[in-house]
């Protein structure tokens, strides 16, 4: 009961009205409209043709912009960090722990040293988790605001965004990892692993394939959990080598992030842009969708050819014999299945979609001897990761929209992907949509770009912070290194811009 109160409270709190992300809703009794951020006609400098010349005149109009970009360079360079943070915090717990040791009649001095190293083990822990460092640096954000803009245009700014997309990801994820939808998918990808003998490397190919295309149906967060999960219960229990786990990770990333765009309403950074600009599932399969799958099946290969070897390696455990586990009721199945197509159907509506998840939470009480242990700390990590993502990139847009605006095909789909590495990939995409008199091409370059580059690190791509939670522990104690991300996502990265440029 403890678990479902708090899960109630935190929703509530995440849930807010289905605005635009990163922009103010309209104005009402209990949201006054407010001039925060100074919105992008108001700069009246569309005649001024050097970039430079006007982001510093929109410095000028409004110096919080300088302030408010600082400290979300701030927040991205703590991201690289974070292994770091931890590092320090075993420290300190190994000390602690060597503390403990002593007898309890210690002197005052150690029980005193002993709470200031507990204290600071779960202060760097803290620090060091990657979901919560756009959260910390809220609090600077906000005293920025507080101070430069007053307490009322923190309030309407906060109280004026969107919070639909974190309680989605929150909910799909939980009802993602729940055991009848990961037996139903594992018996899926099963039968495409049967073709390769159920081998580890068969195991491999059939997640990071078939895995990914499926988040154009249920849609990219519950995508990401499933092959994340299964990864490491397949791939990662196994105990490759740091190499082949970090090629693993960003070939995952990356798949995942363009799996989402054989349709119109699974990929985040497709779904800001998607009714604007008139795109439905024959534009997205016909443009997006079949490159994509090409894309995909291509640097699958390219990975599989290198690390075969390695690959032919992996033995399978005693944990792959699914002979010895209850199966779970094909009605309790189906069940869950309604309650995906619920969340997806009723993704923009954040009360429907917690008032969903509540009966969901009920009817798994209700049948727990066929669910597993409801694990609700990643999702909600990643739901606050998500949240404040969102309040920070509201404060980006002065710099973002005058970027893209100024670029052509091929630099936009550049300066896409490499925005994308530092701002979460619906940002970019909504942003853009911001931009008056964007050609079809320039349109297709922006989102292709947004996609390609959605695996390069944990903060591109809204599902990512997901895989960065359950598969975090897999290397090591210190979590994924950043850089060692991005080295694995590179060339699956190259491939998909290739597929989507060169492509007919």
């Amino acid at each position: 009961m403890r678990t479902f109160g708090l899960t109630l409270l935190v929703l509530c709190l995440l849930g807010g009205r289905p605005n635009t992300v990163c922009a103010a809703g309209p104005p009402d009794a209990d949201h006054p409209q407010i001039n925060f951020p100074k919105p992008l006609e108001e700069y009246h400098d569309d005649e001024t043709p050097n970039l430079f010349q006007k982001l510093i005149g929109r410095v000028k109009a409004d110096p919080f912009n300088l302030v408010g970009t600082i400290i979300f360079l701030c927040a991205i360079l703590h991201t690289f960090l974070t292994a770091n943070f931890m590092h320090i915090a075993h420290a300190y717990k190994r000390e602690f722990e060597a503390l403990e040791d002593l007898e309890n009649g210690a002197d005052p001095s150690v029980e005193r040293r002993r709470d200031a190293l507990q204290f600071r083990s779960q202060f760097f822990h803290f620090m060091g988790e990657v979901e919560a460092v756009f959260g910390i640096w809220l609090v600077p954000l906000f005293l920025a605001i507080v101070l430069m803009k007053g307490w009322p245009t923190l309030v309407g700014y906060v109280t004026s965004l969107n919070s639909a997309e974190p309680v989605f990801v929150v909910v799909i994820m939980a009802i993602a990892s729940s055991r009848p939808i990961l037996r139903l998918t594992e018996n899926w990808l099963s039968k495409l692993a049967a073709m390769g003998g159920s081998t580890p490397a068969a195991w491999w190919l059939s997640i990071l394939t078939l895995g990914p295309l499926l988040g154009s149906f249920i849609t990219e967060p519950a995508a990401m959990t499933i092959c994340a999960l299964l990864l490491r219960q397949k791939f990662y229990a196994l105990k490759p080598g740091k190499r082949l786990s970090y090629a693993t990770l960003g070939l995952l990333f990356v798949n995942i992030s363009v799996g989402g765009t054989l349709t119109h309403f699974a990929a985040p950074p497709v779904v800001m842009v998607a009714t604007k600009w008139s795109w439905d599932f024959q534009y997205m399969f016909t443009s997006f969708g079949w490159k994509a799958s090409l894309g995909i099946v291509a640097a699958n290969i390219v990975y599989y050819v290198r690390f075969r070897p390695e690959l032919a390696q992996l033995k399978r455990t005693r944990s792959d014999e699914k002979e010895k586990r209850r199966p779970v009721p094909l009605p309790i199945t189906i069940v869950h299945i309604l309650f995906v197509l619920w969340t997806v159907c009723t993704a923009h509506y954040a009360a429907l979609v917690i008032l969903g998840f509540l009966f969901f939470l009920a009817f798994v009480e209700a049948t727990d001897r066929h669910q597993g242990v409801m694990r609700l700390r990643g999702p909600m990590l990643v739901g606050f990761f998500l949240a404040s993502l969102v309040v920070h990139g509201g404060c980006q847009k002065w710099w973002i929209a005058p970027v893209l605006s100024g670029l052509s095909e091929w630099p936009l789909l550049i300066g896409s992907i490499l925005l994308t590495a530092f701002n979460d990939n619906a940002a970019i995409t909504y942003l853009a949509s911001l931009v008056p008199g964007f050609a079809p091409s320039l349109k297709y370059a922006v989102v292709a770009g947004a996609v390609t580059g959605g695996g390069l690190t944990v903060i591109a791509n809204a599902p990512n912070p997901a895989g960065q939670s359950i598969l975090g522990p897999a290397f090591g104690k210190d979590g994924i290194s950043p850089l060692g991300l991005v080295l694995g996502a590179i060339i699956p990265t190259i491939i998909m811009a290739a597929a989507f440029m060169f492509l007919p």
